[in-house]
């Protein structure tokens, strides 16, 4: 439960003239609609207009339903096309079983290409949609950037139109399911559809059923997977078609298991992929949290120096003094080669440090004063001598 409407099904309720004006102005008005369902609703015309013009500024909505409103391919998608160019809020758009067009495709095209982000998933199944129309689609691809699914079916997409769709779908960077079931495809479409697929190094989910698709296409799109190491599932109909040559049955069939078995080793692939880089982010987690606990230095651990003032960095060779931050490769190469040697020599300095506190604090015993020089060294067997001067509480 929610404390304002989130959800609204209003599909198979008439939205006339007098009750649109209510509906859009809601909308306008600091709505908190997230998803809205107006299948069949009549909305042609200007309840559309009005629906549209108040979704351009609304920032909530993320889903909207607009199947089987006889939308058609002039007015209805100048309106749509409109409010994709503004609302870059919007999720998904089903827009399945109207009359969009290829002219009105032109209209949805324009706006998704005003699109920076937004619109994720695009359903036009139904829309009597032609090879013309794709031709305006793949110019329009390279140019998304979140649009994830495309569902194209029962359109008569036909060869022509994949290959008007296949160099735009190359070019496109997020689309990773695509629909093309019952787009009158046959063989020829269906290899430009596996040259697609060969190329594609994100595409999850690919619908093909309801084609004439036989032996040659079939072909394709099995030497295809041996290359993809994304796709996940490829639909296609189980039954393979009728052909001249009994013997190329046998054929189909071997090439549709063939097909299956890719799908299936790049699940497992992507499973061991993510299983693995779970592994690693547990285990950056695991060490981040061995650093975040290693234990403190003691603050007398020194007693020569009060207040715990041993664990400067620079007294403990971690950094170095400004001026000597460029020739920190040289110097490192200079400690590999040298690494024996300036063991030996650090052994000595470190020896030399407490001498030099000794001494110090025995000539200063006198005086009002207390000096401690420590000395310590640093990268590329350097010394720094590190002095504190304290008086003496009488």
């Amino acid at each position: 439960q929610t404390s304002c409407l989130q959800y609204l099904d209003a599909r198979s309720t008439p939205l006339l003239d007098h009750s649109a004006p209510f509906v859009a102005r809601a909308l306008r008005i600091s709505s908190s609609l997230v998803v809205l369902h107006l299948e069949n609703t009549s909305l042609s015309g200007r309840p559309l207009m009005l629906l549209a013009t108040a979704l351009k500024m609304n920032v909530t909505l993320r889903e909207l339903y607009l199947a089987d409103n006889k939308l058609n391919g002039l007015q209805d998608s100048a309106q749509l096309g409109n409010l994709l160019k503004f609302n870059g809020n919007l999720q998904i758009l089903d827009l399945r079983n109207n009359h969009i067009l290829d002219s009105g495709l032109a209209y949805i095209c324009e706006g998704l290409r005003e699109q920076r982000r937004g619109l994720v998933t695009l359903v036009l199944w139904n829309n009597q949609l032609s090879h013309a129309g794709m031709a305006y689609l793949g110019m329009t691809l390279p140019h998304t950037q979140s649009l994830e699914t495309l569902n194209l079916g029962h359109n008569a997409v036909g060869n022509e139109g994949v290959r008007n769709l296949k160099n735009g779908l190359i070019g496109n960077r997020s689309v990773l399911r695509l629909g093309l079931a019952c787009t009158k495809l046959t063989c020829e479409g269906a290899v430009a559809v596996a040259e697609f697929v060969a190329e594609s190094p994100r595409l999850l989910r690919l619908d093909l059923r309801e084609n004439d698709i036989k032996t040659g296409g079939l072909m394709a799109l099995s030497l295809a997977l041996r290359v993809n190491h994304s796709l996940l599932r490829l639909d296609l109909d189980r039954e393979p078609k009728k052909e001249a040559v009994k013997s190329f049955l046998e054929t189909q069939k071997a090439l549709l298991a063939e097909i299956q078995n890719g799908c299936k080793r790049n699940f497992i692939l992507a499973k061991e992929k993510e299983e693995k880089e779970q592994q690693q982010l547990q285990h950056s987690a695991s060490m981040a949290e061995i650093s975040g606990n290693d234990p403190e230095e003691d603050p007398e651990g020194d007693p020569g120096i009060p207040g715990g003032a041993s664990s400067t960095p620079e007294e403990n060779g971690n950094a170095a003094p400004v001026g000597d931050s460029s020739s920190d490769t040289e110097e490192e190469e200079e400690e590999e080669e040298d690494g024996k040697e300036s063991r030996e020599e650090e052994e000595e300095e470190e020896e030399d440090g407490k001498e030099s506190r000794e001494v110090a604090e025995s000539g200063n015993s006198g005086k009002a004063e207390r000096r401690i020089s420590v000395s310590s060294p640093g990268r590329g067997r350097k010394i720094f001598v590190v002095t504190r001067v304290e008086n003496v509480p009488e």
